[in-house]
């Protein structure tokens, strides 16, 4: 999470999280303990003995003149310390990139400010990266919507607890003249249309959510063989909707983002209601025990509210152009606590 080493001593670090507004200082054996990131030119000490601390994207003098003895060494620390107090209480959240361009979170996030006192930074990715940064620690709470990927994450100890929070729905988008007349309800009898003529279909090829979904719509078509016309960006929701919008492609996205997507060009909703295009979204806590410096009861606080009541109904009123875009139903599932 952004985050600088400097060793003060040979066995101890400070390192410091932009992302997480705090500062701590971590003993290492030996050098061999020493990770790669002690390398990086962050936070290196001045010419004149002054050492600077990044945190939240400002630069802080800690200490001046001060040598690496450990009466020193500790008058450091307290003064990092006390400079990430005075930061606003804030947590990490690695997001699929629906969320954040559907416009869901800058409506959200605010009304959690509201109640808790917590910001949120949210570094929205495709739900396969977002899950890896909760895996190596980098983020407090995750919000995705592969349920296969976030049950494994949980299975393998890296989340205390999925929980559902709400859902939309995917859509097969593509041209108005619809050249390879696929519009219908039927999501696998389009799929094998386009591979039939090899039409045109942009595939974000991301490890997203989205992405997790159209592999399973090919895989239900029986279909290994895509066609020709079948391009991987590798790229997150807006930029694949701006590639279709170019070339005249069909594209599969979430519902969500296409309401909030400006740039449609010729580009319209050709398949939609199929069941199986049914999308939903979880949300879970990174777990302490895998990572002790995740910020849990913040974190905590943050899973509680938007599976309660007021959380819910924040989300229900979420509308684009009149339009609901998720459904809260974080209440039709038992909550059981983890074991």
């Amino acid at each position: 999470r952004n985050d600088s080493l400097e060793f003060l001593s040979p066995n101890l670090a400070v390192r410091s999280f932009v992302s997480h507004e705090t500062v701590r200082a971590e003993p290492f054996d030996s050098a061999q303990d020493r990770p790669v990131e002690a390398n990086r030119p962050f936070n290196r000490p001045q010419a004149n003995g002054a050492w600077f601390v990044f945190i939240d994207g400002k630069i802080n003098k800690c200490l001046h003149g001060l040598r690496a003895s450990s009466h020193r060494l500790l008058a450091a620390l307290l003064c990092c310390v006390s400079v990430a107090a005075t930061q606003a209480q804030t947590i990490v959240m690695s997001s699929t990139t629906s969320t954040e361009q559907s416009g869901l979170f800058a409506h959200l996030l605010p009304e959690f400010k509201k109640v808790s006192g917590i910001d949120i930074k949210v570094v929205a990715l495709g739900t396969g990266q977002a899950l890896d940064m909760a895996r190596r620690g980098d983020a407090d709470v995750v919000f995705v919507h592969d349920r296969a990927a976030e049950e494994k994450f949980v299975a393998d100890g890296f989340g205390v607890k999925r929980l559902p929070v709400m859902y939309n729905d995917f859509v097969l988008i593509g041209p108005k003249a619809d050249p390879v007349g696929i519009k219908g309800r039927d999501i696998v009898a389009a799929l094998k249309k386009l591979a039939a003529v090899n039409g045109s279909f942009v595939s974000r090829g991301d490890k997203s959510g989205t992405h997790a979904a159209e592999l399973r719509y090919w895989n239900q078509a029986g279909l290994a063989d895509k066609g020709r016309g079948y391009r991987e960006c590798g790229c997150g929701m807006g930029p694949a909707l701006n590639i279709a919008s170019g070339n005249g492609s069909y594209v599969l996205a979430d519902r969500g983002t296409w309401l909030n997507f400006k740039n449609r060009g010729d580009l319209e909703v050709l398949v939609q209601g199929d069941e199986r295009l049914f999308n939903q979204y979880g949300v879970m806590l990174v777990n302490p025990a895998k990572h002790p410096h995740v910020k849990a009861a913040d974190g905590q606080k943050f899973v509680d509210w938007v599976v309660s009541p007021q959380g819910q109904d924040a989300i229900a009123r979420y509308k684009i152009g009149g339009e609901q875009v998720f459904f809260p139903n974080a209440s039709v599932f038992p909550r059981v606590s983890p074991e």
